[in-house]
């Protein structure tokens, strides 16, 4: 096997890894809520419960009722003291809709509401009374149990002006509560926002649970594993949460109590796909008031990191951090954080985030040019020596090791590196962590949510541009028509061709230059057909920006004088 072919076999070998990477990537977010995280968090079976019920004696109507802070459009139903619609101000969906944190269909469940025990098919649906104070919401309702015991239950919102924590307390009164191991559930579902039509569980779009769950002292967040639609543990855990792309709901009781029962579930109701979790109270706690912050809102650093200090919230809360919540970058975060600062400073100067990927790509091409530079003038050279070394490989055809000895002597004679051949490989390997950054920056980055580059086609940077749904599916590809995918597959096999034309390295097969040409961004078009058009942005760019750099190299070379190469004399070797 020759040189060349060996070095087209490993830039192959890199190719396909970074396939595989990518693929795993896209593809392990669809499995997301059936795979252990680092810290698996073990499935319990559950037990059958004795279905209770209270005779409410309360005197609440049913009715709803908005409240506002300056960061959320509540409307309160006094049934079952729950919310119905949580708005959060300043977000809008696709549809220039205000994104509503409770997502649900007309006959869900909503959010907040109490279940008696940990029966989850049992929720409390009296009509309270309530009474708004201030920043707090009071519900109010009483109730008798069978053996004629009366006990009141008090169920308190509290908000601040301007933050996404808020506190739900539940304080029970009075002896007649006994529904077993557990006293009462508090429940989000059915859904966190913002709205969907389907829900493909991908790297663009998904939603998934995770528990904060106490290790050694510290707080490792792990991925819950549903079982049959369901989840139960008791694990000394400080949070759960669920979570989309941009958007999260963190549960975190006030007193950490390690005898807390944390659950979760997934269903289909009045919406394509509902993602809960409760959180179960003993019953030796039950006559004790509890706290539970819930954090709704953007999935930000700068909101969630404002939990460290109690002079960066105003609850005046420590130690929180919300923002172990987060969904984590991948090993290339630091890259990521250095790409994102980067194209942050060029929107200030140029307010439009497609313009800005744009930019950042022809910087981040100016800097690797004089590599490219230097591979094709490594190339150049070493293509020199190619009749020199197939008269060595002629004169030695038996002896590898003498062939070996005398190529370095040639390489030595001449002033050649024999790493200079490795050059397109580094150049590969430069580029391919750059391409995993941007991959997990433009997939996540939040500023890109609603951002337009062109208006009627890109329309938001942080989908895919759809410019026509057919009535039947495409194998592998769907319904959606996107444009992007298949300009970067065109730009992608103009820089190959381009490349071709530029090695004067014979001995390649044609398959294998087939495959590199054609079948490498076929199978790409296929594993990121509905990526963001975001990344396809960076992707078009550069293969543009690859191809003109090579347009321009191959010009160079061709107007260029034969390369004549001259022997090193002693001195020079001594110099080097």
């Amino acid at each position: 096997m020759n040189k060349a072919l060996k070095i087209i076999l490993i830039i192959l070998g890199v190719s396909l890894v970074s396939a595989f990477i990518l693929s795993y990537i896209t593809s392990r977010n669809a499995q997301a809520q059936q795979v252990e995280s680092t810290q698996p968090v073990v499935v319990e079976e559950t037990k059958e419960v004795e279905k209770v019920s209270y005779l409410s004696t309360g005197s609440g109507k049913a009715e709803t009722f908005t409240f506002q802070t300056d960061y959320f459009d509540i409307v309160f139903n006094t049934v079952g003291a729950s919310v119905e619609s949580m708005k959060l101000r300043g977000y809008t969906d696709g549809n220039g809709e205000t994104v509503d944190g409770v997502f649900r269909g007309e006959g869900d469940n909503r959010a907040f509401l109490m279940y008696w025990g940990d029966d989850f098919s049992n929720p409390v649906l009296d009509a309270f009374s309530y009474n708004v104070s201030g920043n707090k919401v009071v519900f109010t309702n009483s109730y008798k149990a069978a053996d004629g015991k009366a006990f009141t239950v008090v169920k308190t919102y509290e908000f601040k002006s301007s933050d996404y924590l808020f506190k739900v307390s539940v304080e029970i009164n009075g002896e007649g509560l006994d529904n077993g191991e557990y006293a009462y559930t508090l429940a989000f579902e059915p859904q966190v926002g913002p709205s969907f039509a389907a829900m493909n569980n991908n790297n663009y779009e998904y939603r998934r649970e995770y528990l904060g769950l106490y290790n050694k002292g510290k707080v490792k967040r792990s991925m819950i594993r549903l079982s049959n639609n369901e989840f139960h543990t008791t694990r000394d855990s400080k949070w759960i949460s669920l979570t989309g792309k941009y958007f999260m709901v963190i549960a975190i009781p006030e007193d950490e109590n390690p005898t807390y029962k944390y659950s979760a579930a997934r269903s289909a109701g009045d919406i394509a796909q509902t993602d809960s979790f409760y959180i179960s109270v003993p019953d030796e706690d039950a006559s004790t008031a509890k706290g539970f912050y819930f954090y709704m809102g953007p999935q930000l650093k700068s909101f969630l990191g404002n939990y460290y200090s109690g002079t960066d919230n105003q609850w005046g809360l420590r130690g929180l951090n919300l923002d172990d919540a987060m969904e984590s970058g991948s090993i290339l975060g630091w890259l990521e954080s250095i790409l994102k600062w980067c194209l942050k400073i060029i929107y200030k100067v140029v307010p439009n985030y497609g313009w800005a990927i744009i930019i950042l790509t022809i910087f981040i091409k100016i800097l690797t040019w004089p590599i490219q530079t230097k591979s094709m003038a490594s190339s150049q050279k070493i293509s020199a020596l190619t009749p020199m070394m197939n008269e060595i490989k002629e004169k030695y055809p038996n002896n590898q090791q003498k062939q070996n000895a005398e190529i370095q002597k040639l390489y030595q004679d001449y002033g050649i590196s024999p790493m200079s051949g490795c050059t397109p490989i580094l150049l590969q390997f430069l580029q391919f962590p750059i391409l995993i950054a941007f991959y997990g920056l433009l997939n996540r980055h939040f500023e890109l949510r609603g951002a337009m580059f062109i208006s009627g086609w890109i329309n938001d940077l942080s989908i895919p541009e759809t410019v026509a749904t057919l009535p039947f599916n495409i194998p592998l590809l769907g319904n959606q028509i996107h444009v992007l995918p298949f300009l970067y597959v065109a730009t992608t096999v103009l820089t190959m061709l381009y490349t071709q034309k530029s090695s004067s390295v014979e001995g390649v097969k044609q398959p294998n230059m087939w495959f590199l040409t054609w079948g490498m961004p076929i199978m790409f078009l296929f594993i990121l057909y509905s990526a963001p058009s975001g990344l396809f942005v960076y992707w078009v760019t550069q293969g543009l920006l690859g191809a003109l750099q090579q347009f321009i190299l191959n010009m160079k070379k061709k107007n260029a004088a034969p390369l004549k190469l001259e022997k090193v004399t002693t001195s020079k070797k001594g110099r080097r």
